[in-house]
């Protein structure tokens, strides 16, 4: 037993600090992804889940950058029927425009609205929204960040 005992003192869980974090950039082709699937991904990565030292508390995830966002699909019958929601602050203006007149408009809005959904609401995810950029086509003005492709 006391060996046990022993051993579970030198288990440690190792916290990162922001000063130990290294973060680089990451670009994702969104060419007939389904929308659910790839934005849980990009909070994955935005969050730093996908690093082995995540810790919760510190901003230690990378940046991320969408290209083809127009391409995107949705399964089922969420293209027809998927509405997106807003206010515009006087009474009575709550404004709805459907999935498809918001892809042909702003693409982009669909993969930043839902992946801000899917990141906790707090302070630290302000911040790492901030290192999403989503393009619509295939060319992006990010390449001093040297990003590296992924396949997802």
């Amino acid at each position: 037993m006391t060996q046990q005992k022993e051993k579970a003192c030198f288990q440690k869980t190792a916290l990162l600090k922001q000063a130990e974090t290294k973060s680089g950039w990451f670009v994702l082709d969104a060419t007939q992804k389904t929308l659910g699937r790839l934005t849980s991904e990009i909070a994955k990565i935005l969050r730093g889940k996908h690093r082995p030292t995540y810790t919760p508390h510190v901003d230690s995830g990378d940046g991320v950058i969408i290209i083809n966002a127009e391409k995107v699909k949705v399964t089922g019958n969420k293209e027809a029927q998927k509405n997106y929601y807003h206010h515009t602050g006087y009474v009575g203006n709550l404004k709805e425009i459907s999935y498809r007149t918001m892809l042909q408009r702003k693409p982009e809005y669909i993969i930043e609205h839902a992946v801000k959904g899917m990141m906790p609401r707090n302070r630290l995810t302000r911040k790492q929204m901030k290192r999403l950029r989503v393009f619509a086509g295939t060319a992006h003005n990010m390449q001093a960040q040297q990003p590296v492709n992924v396949n997802i």
